[in-house]
C-alpha cells in the first residue's frame, strides 16, 4: 500500500537532494562486471576541470542519463563511466591569473612549484562541475570517477606515446604549426576559430634584379611577413611570366635578392596578378612550397608575434626602418608607409579575409616555425573512416557521416606538443652529451631543444643513454595536447593497457552523446585512437547532438547577456521540468532554441502528473480487483490500450535516439489521454464505493499510473519517484525497476474505435459549447444524428460516458428529427451534433467573434499552404516537420469548415428571430 499522501503542491527542492543521496547510499548506479544482463556502456564526455554547467553540459548529459536509466530499467548490465579533463591551457591560464593577481608568476615559481599549485587548485575547486552534474540528476558510477591526469591514464598516454613512436606514427620536426603568441604554445588545426573579417589587400612592386624597371606586382594581405620572402612563384605555362623563370627579383625594403620559380600547384593563374610571394616561415602553402624548391626559411617573428631581431637581420632588412620589436600591427603600419614612400605600393584595396584566433583566448593565431612532436595520422585515419563506411560504427544523424568521412579524408598530421607547465609531459629525455649545441638553456633551468636534438622516448627515465652511455639527461618541457589524453578516454578508463574485467565487459562502449563542435577534436580521435590499440572500435553508436541557443536562434553568449544559468532555472522550475525540455527539443540535427517559457510549461507538466496523483492516490481507499483486462469497463481497457501503444512507441523513439519523438509520445498521452480524458471518464465510477467497476478502476489506476511513472523515470527521475513512492508497489525504487514493455493483453483496437466516435462528438459538443460562449458547467439539449449503423451503436453503447462529458442530455437517431431555427448543427465525420441555441445567446456577439476566428484561421491556412507549396522549404526540411505542417493544415480547414457552416446557421437564426 501507499506509503504516504502527496503534499498539495509540488515543491521539487524538498524532493530532489533527498532522492538523489537515497540512489547513491543504495549504490543503484554502481556497475559490477558479474551483474546479469548485456553490457550497456557510456563514457561521459568529461568536462574541463575549470568548467561550470552550462546548458550544453546540462543537455549533453541529460540525453545520456536519459539512456542509462532506461537501460538500466530494462536489465542490461549499464556503467556510466564519470571523470572530468585536467584542460591544459585553461586551466592554466586559470591559476596563471591567480599567481598574477598575487604579484608573482609561474616563472617566478619554477615549473615544479606550479605543477603543486595547480594540483592544490584543481583539489579545492575543480570538482564544482561534478557536484552541478550530480544537481542535474545524473545516473554516473561516482565509484569510477576518472581524471585524465590520474596514475592509470597517465600510464596509458606514456604508453601510446611510446608505441606510437615505436610504430614511427610520432616523430619531431620543425615545420609550421599555430601558434598562439599569448597562450604562448602551439595549436593543432581543428583549435584554430576562423573568423570573417574586412582586411586590406595591399599590391607590392618586386623590381627584377637585373632590370630595375621591370617589376612584378604581388598581393599580400600581410606586408609585414613579406621581408621573409625566399621567393616568387608564377605558373609555368603562363606566358607572362615563364620567361622570367631562373631569374631574381629585389625584395623590397631589403638587400636580398629572391628567385622566381615555377609552381603550378601554389599558383591559379587565373587569380590575382598571376605572381605569388612565398614567405615558407610564415605560411602554410608556402611552407609545403618551400618544402618542394628547397627554399629557406626566415622567421621574422618571435614567439609574442613582434618583429625578431635575429630574424630581420637574417632578411637583411633596411635597419633605418627601426622594426625591432614591433607588434604586428605598428610594424604593418611602418611597413606599409615604407613601400608608399619608396615607390613599391601599387595599390591597396579592402578585401574580406578569414582570420584564424585561438579557441581559448581569441588572439589572432600566427603560423610559427618550431620544432614540435607530431603524429602522422593517415595511418590512423584510415581504418577509421573504414570503421564508418562499413557500418562498424553508427553516426546519429547519418547526415554528419559526410562530414566525417571528408574531414578524414583530408586529414593533416597532429601538432600533439604544447609549450605549457599544467599536463602530460612529453616522455622524452635528451643526453646532453649527445645534445650539447642542440640544448639551449633559455633560463634557469628552463630549456629547449631545436630540431637538431636527438631524444630517446621511453616509458621510465632512461639509466644511460643508448648512444654514449652518459646518464645525465634533461626532459623534453612540453607537454600533449590535452585531446590526446581524451582520445584514450573510452579504453583507459577502464584500466588498459592491463586486461582488466571492466575492460573485457565495457569495451567497446555502447553510445557516445556528444556535441557536434567536439566531432573532430575528440570522437574522431577515439576512433582512431581505439582501433590501433584496442583492435576494435571505442563505441557503437554516435549520437550527435545540436547546440543549444537562445529563443531568437542566437548563440548565448555574455557579452549578448543572453546567458540562461541551468542552476537557477533547476532552482525556479525544478530539474524534472528542465530536463524535460531539453528532451523534448533535441530535434536531429536543429538547434535547441530555448526559451524560459517552455520550461515554465513542462513545470506546468509536472504539476499536472502531480495533481493527478493526488486525485488517484484520493480515490484509491477501497478495495481492488485485478480482473483481466478483457472484464474491465470501457475506459479502463480504453487507457490500457492506450499506455500499450505509447509503451511501445516510446521504446522505439529511445532506440532510435528521438528523445524529442518520447517525450513527446509521452507527454501528450499522461496530459492529452491520462489526465483529460480517462480521469474524467473514471470518476462517475468511484459515486459507489465498493461497486466492481470501482473495485476494477481502482486496480487500473494503480497498473496504469505505476507503468507511467516507470515511463517516464528516465526523463523526470525525480517527480517519478517521489509518487512511485506513494504508490502500492513492490521493491525500494523506481530506479531498479523494469521499463514497460506491451503486453497483449492490454491491447483493445476495438475499443480505441469506440472511443475515437466518442471523442469526436464530445470534441465538437465542446467547440459548439465554446463558439455559444455557453459557460463549461452548463448542461445542455443536445442532439446526435448518424445514418452509419455501427457509429448509432456506439454512440448509444457509450451514452453514459458522452452526457457525462459534454455536461448535457443526448437525444440520438439515425436522421435528424430536431428543429432547425433553434439549434446549432455541426457535422463531423459522417455525424452531425445540434447543441440547442438558448434565447440568452447574444448571436450578434458570437457572429462577431467567429468572423475573427475564422479570419485568424484562413490567415494560418493561407500561410501553410504557401509553406508546403514552398519548393525551398519541402526540400529541405525534415519529413516529420512536412508531416506536421500537413496535420496542422487538415485540422485548421476542418476548424475553418465548422466555423463558415456555423456561421451562416446563426445568421439565419439572427433573420428568424427579427421576423
Amino acid at each position: 500500500m501507499p506509503g504516504r499522501q502527496l503534499e498539495k503542491i509540488y515543491d521539487p527542492t524538498q524532493v530532489e537532494e533527498r532522492w538523489y543521496r537515497f540512489w547513491t547510499e543504495k549504490g543503484y548506479f554502481h556497475a559490477t562486471v558479474d551483474r546479469p544482463g548485456a553490457p550497456y556502456s557510456i563514457v561521459i564526455p568529461p568536462p574541463n576541470i575549470t568548467g561550470s554547467l552550462h546548458l550544453g553540459h546540462a543537455l549533453n548529459n541529460t540525453l545520456q542519463d536519459i539512456l542509462i536509466r532506461w537501460r538500466r530499467m530494462q536489465g542490461r548490465n549499464t556503467l556510466w563511466m564519470p571523470g572530468t579533463d585536467h584542460a591544459g591551457i585553461a586551466t592554466q591560464n586559470v591559476v596563471e591569473r591567480q599567481l598574477l593577481a598575487e604579484g608573482t608568476s609561474r616563472e617566478v615559481l619554477g615549473r615544479e612549484a606550479f605543477v603543486k599549485r595547480v594540483w592544490d587548485w584543481k583539489a579545492q575547486s575543480g570538482g564544482s562541475i561534478l557536484q552541478q552534474l550530480k544537481r542535474l540528476g545524473a545516473s554516473c558510477d561516482w565509484d569510477r570517477l576518472r581524471f585524465t591526469m590520474d596514475e592509470g591514464l597517465s600510464q596509458a598516454v606514456r604508453e601510446v606515446f611510446v608505441r606510437l613512436h615505436e610504430d614511427g606514427l610520432i616523430y619531431r620536426g620543425e615545420r609550421l604549426i599555430n601558434w598562439c603568441p599569448r597562450c604562448l604554445t602551439a595549436l593543432s588545426d581543428i583549435e584554430v576559430e576562423h573568423e570573417e573579417t574586412k582586411g586590406k589587400l595591399y599590391h607590392i612592386e618586386y623590381p627584377l634584379a637585373d632590370d630595375p624597371k621591370t617589376r612584378l606586382v604581388v598581393a599580400t594581405t600581410r606586408p609585414e611577413t613579406m621581408l621573409g620572402d625566399t621567393a616568387v612563384a608564377v605558373h609555368p605555362e603562363d606566358p607572362r611570366y615563364n620567361h622570367l623563370i631562373g631569374k631574381k627579383v629585389r625584395l623590397p625594403l631589403t638587400s636580398r635578392d629572391i628567385p622566381i620559380i615555377g609552381d603550378p600547384i601554389l599558383v591559379d593563374r587565373e587569380f590575382g596578378t598571376g605572381a605569388v610571394k612565398i614567405t615558407p616561415g610564415h605560411d602554410f602553402n608556402d611552407f609545403e612550397a618551400g618544402e618542394r624548391h628547397n627554399l629557406p626559411r626566415i622567421a621574422i617573428l618571435n614567439q609574442r608575434a613582434q618583429m625578431d631581431a635575429s630574424g630581420l637581420h637574417d632578411a637583411q632588412v633596411d635597419p633605418s626602418l627601426n622594426l625591432t620589436l614591433k607588434p604586428v600591427h605598428q610594424a604593418r603600419a611602418l611597413m606599409v608607409d615604407a613601400l608608399r614612400e619608396r615607390g613599391f605600393l601599387a595599390k591597396v584595396e579592402d578585401h574580406k579575409m578569414s582570420l584564424g584566433k585561438c579557441y581559448r583566448c581569441k588572439t589572432v593565431v600566427e603560423p610559427y616555425l618550431s620544432p614540435q612532436w607530431f603524429v602522422k595520422i593517415k595511418p590512423l585515419a584510415e581504418p577509421a573512416i573504414k570503421a564508418v563506411e562499413d557500418g562498424r560504427i553508427r553516426l546519429i544523424p547519418e547526415g554528419w557521416v559526410n562530414n566525417y568521412l571528408g574531414w578524414m579524408r583530408d586529414i593533416k598530421d597532429w601538432c600533439i606538443s604544447r609549450q605549457i607547465w599544467w599536463g602530460h609531459q612529453i616522455p622524452a629525455w635528451y643526453c646532453r652529451s649527445c645534445n650539447e649545441d642542440a640544448i639551449i638553456e633559455a633560463a634557469p633551468n628552463s630549456f629547449t631543444m631545436t630540431s637538431d636534438a636527438k631524444p630517446v622516448v621511453a616509458r621510465t627515465a632512461p639509466a644511460h643513454c643508448p648512444d654514449c652511455s652518459a646518464s645525465d639527461f634533461i626532459r623534453d618541457p612540453d607537454v600533449l595536447d590535452t585531446w590526446f589524453s581524451s582520445a584514450l578516454w573510452p579504453f583507459s578508463t577502464l584500466g588498459w593497457p592491463e586486461q582488466t574485467p571492466e575492460l573485457k565487459t565495457y569495451y567497446p562502449t555502447s553510445t557516445l552523446v556528444t556535441g557536434l563542435d567536439i566531432l573532430f577534436f575528440w570522437v574522431a580521435r577515439m576512433i582512431m585512437m581505439g582501433l590501433k590499440f584496442t583492435g576494435n572500435v571505442p563505441f557503437r553508436d554516435v549520437y550527435i547532438h545540436a547546440l543549444v541557443r537562445d529563443a531568437e536562434g542566437q548563440k548565448m553568449s555574455k557579452s549578448k547577456g543572453n546567458v540562461m544559468d541551468p542552476l537557477s532555472v533547476m532552482e525556479k522550475y525544478g530539474t524534472d521540468a528542465l530536463r524535460f525540455t531539453l528532451a523534448a527539443m533535441a530535434s536531429p540535427g536543429r538547434d535547441v532554441k530555448l526559451a524560459e517559457e517552455r520550461i515554465e510549461g513542462y513545470r506546468n507538466f509536472a504539476n499536472k502528473i502531480w495533481n493527478a496523483a493526488r486525485f488517484i492516490l484520493m480515490n484509491l481507499d477501497g478495495p481492488r480487483e485485478a480482473a483481466p483486462p478483457k472484464d474491465r469497463s470501457f475506459a479502463d481497457r480504453w487507457i490500457l490500450s492506450r499506455l500499450n501503444r505509447t509503451i511501445r512507441d516510446v521504446n522505439a523513439s529511445l532506440e532510435a535516439y528521438r528523445f524529442d519523438q518520447a517525450s513527446s509520445q509521452i507527454y501528450h498521452f499522461i496530459w492529452h489521454e491520462y489526465c483529460d480524458w480517462y480521469l474524467e471518464l473514471v470518476k462517475p465510477s468511484f459515486q459507489s464505493k465498493d461497486s466492481a467497476d470501482a473495485k476494477r478502476t481502482r486496480q487500473t489506476l494503480v497498473e496504469s499510473f505505476e507503468t507511467l511513472q516507470r515511463l517516464l523515470h528516465p526523463v523526470m527521475p525525480f517527480i517519478t519517484e517521489e509518487i512511485w513512492q506513494t504508490l502500492p508497489h513492490e521493491g525500494d525504487s523506481l530506479v531498479i525497476q523494469r521499463y514497460p514493455v506491451p503486453i497483449p493483453e492490454w491491447n483493445a483496437k476495438d475499443i480505441e474505435a469506440e472511443f475515437a466516435v466518442l471523442e469526436q462528438f464530445v470534441t465538437t459538443v465542446r467547440t459548439g459549447r465554446a463558439q455559444l460562449n455557453y459557460q463549461p458547467g452548463k448542461v445542455l439539449a443536445l442532439y446526435g444524428a448518424t445514418s452509419r449503423g455501427e457509429q448509432l451503436t456506439t454512440l448509444r453503447h457509450l451514452l453514459p460516458f458522452i452526457e457525462h462529458l459534454s455536461r448535457g442530455s443526448v437525444k440520438l437517431a439515425a436522421v435528424e428529427t430536431w428543429p432547425t431555427d433553434k439549434v446549432l448543427r455541426l457535422p463531423v465525420e459522417g455525424m452531425t451534433v445540434g447543441l440547442v441555441v438558448e434565447g440568452e445567446v447574444d448571436l450578434e456577439k458570437v457572429l462577431s467573434r467567429l468572423q475573427k476566428q475564422s479570419e485568424e484561421k484562413e490567415q494560418e491556412i493561407q500561410r501553410l499552404e504557401a509553406k508546403l507549396h514552398n519548393v525551398e522549404f519541402t526540400s529541405k526540411a525534415p519529413a516529420e516537420v512536412i508531416r506536421e505542417h500537413g496535420d496542422r493544415l487538415r485540422i485548421l480547414q476542418q476548424d475553418s469548415r465548422l466555423l463558415v457552416g456555423s456561421g451562416q446557421q446563426l445568421r439565419s437564426m439572427m433573420q428568424s428571430r427579427k421576423e
